[in-house]
């Protein structure tokens, strides 16, 4: 069956709600809107990156399911993308049910993902997928038993969070109530309930991004994968990331097994990020995101279709491409200071290099480890465009206005 798409602004308007406006977001509306497709963005402050190319643009607490809701029956879109945690996921469930909208990649793996306590438990005890050992807790009581049962060093995160928001590494008994303390401030929804997982002694971290697309001849739903995404992270928010990560042949098989299992189970169409550990052979499924991961900004540099590019297109039943043809890395521009409109300079020296490129993201609102841009570099080797990433990213300068 082929999808139709409208006019955007006209009756005939095929219509995308994103949830959540931040920079993976503003890539997947320019990409849905190369398509024709009539994008609204939405998110808790106003001039998130996602609303300044959308069509349309709401300011609204989507964890609050009255106002979630009523947006969905005013805007009536075909498709709902969640980008983020902070949603009241249930509406979402409410609104798939009754066939008012399609959620990407369902409902079902929306209301999984957003929640580490859900999503561990489907890939550990329902799938037998391998996972570092874990415990949940919600109470600091409970916690400090379960800190003590899995061992140290252990690391600690919030069931709900991002960007490493409320994570820490706890090496002994005498820091387990600071982390407690930091995992209740760092949750998107604050539920009390955080994870605590034993430290797996691995080689290397990768994100396989796996794309569930239909194919067009047959209407069934295939999986894809594009080449590993090593990746460095800082307190659990990544910090760089090349493509592709060198493995086993033996370790790739594996990954790629537990990505296909996982996103099979999770259902639906569009890109997931697979976080995986690796040590020689052996891997461990961490975490799954159904939508573009922030690793995967490298995409931009690397292949022939970006993650955000395979997004769109798997979520409107189009052919994907998930080949590479570059060797690429990406690194982080941060803002550095805890401020407002501020300034970037520096831009000729970050591209001197004809190898480089830049992509700020345009957020209204600066904090000292805030992502505001990142730096891609291609080159003959992951060394050369990790170091040319970073130079780039290094030379961009952000500055505070006088008010």
């Amino acid at each position: 069956m082929s999808i139709t798409i409208g006019t955007p602004l006209q009756t005939s308007a095929f219509k995308v709600l994103l949830l959540g406006s931040g920079e993976l977001g503003k890539e997947v509306v320019i990409s849905l809107q190369r398509l024709g497709v009539e994008v609204h963005a939405a998110d808790r402050y106003d001039h998130a990156p996602a609303m300044q190319v959308a069509h349309y643009s709401y300011t609204l607490n989507m964890a609050e399911p009255v106002e979630l809701k009523k947006l969905i029956e005013n805007i009536k879109p075909n498709l709902i993308v969640p980008e983020i945690e902070a949603i009241a996921t249930q509406v979402l469930v409410e609104i798939e049910e009754q066939n008012i909208a399609t959620v990407i990649p369902s409902a079902k793996a929306v209301n999984l993902t957003m929640n580490r306590q859900g999503i561990r438990k489907l890939a550990a005890e329902e799938l037998g997928l391998p996972t570092s050992a874990y415990r949940f807790a919600d109470t600091l009581e409970s916690f400090r038993a379960a800190c003590d049962d899995i061992g140290y060093p252990n690391f600690v995160k919030p069931v709900m969070s991002s960007s490493g928001k409320g994570q820490s590494r706890v090496k002994e008994f005498s820091e387990v109530d600071a982390a407690w303390e930091y995992a209740q401030t760092g949750g998107r929804v604050n539920q009390g309930t955080v994870i605590v997982e034993s430290q797996i002694d691995f080689d290397f971290e990768i994100t396989l991004l796996t794309v569930r697309a239909k194919n067009p001849t047959t209407g069934e739903i295939e999986t894809h994968f594009c080449d590993p995404i090593g990746h460095r992270q800082d307190s659990g928010d990544y910090v760089e990331s090349w493509q592709p990560q060198a493995m086993t042949p033996a370790a790739l098989e594996e990954a790629q097994r537990i990505a296909h299992k996982v996103t099979v189970a999770l259902g639906g169409c569009g890109i997931f990020g697979v976080e995986l550990f690796v040590k020689a052979d052996k891997v461990w499924f961490s975490e799954v995101s159904p939508r573009p991961h922030d690793t995967g900004l490298v995409t931009l540099a690397s292949q022939f279709q970006s993650e955000f590019e395979l997004h769109a297109r798997a979520i409107l039943g189009l052919q994907v491409n998930t080949q590479r043809h570059s060797v690429a890395a990406s690194a982080v521009i941060y803002a550095g200071v805890d401020d407002t409109n501020l300034s970037f300079s520096g831009l000729e020296l970050a591209l001197e290099n004809p190898n480089t490129d830049l992509r700020l993201f345009g957020k209204p609102e600066g904090f000292v480890r805030r992502r505001m841009g990142v730096a891609t570099a291609r080159a003959e080797t992951t060394d050369q465009a990790r170091e040319w990433a970073f130079e780039a990213a290094s030379k961009v300068r952000v500055q505070q206005n006088n008010r």
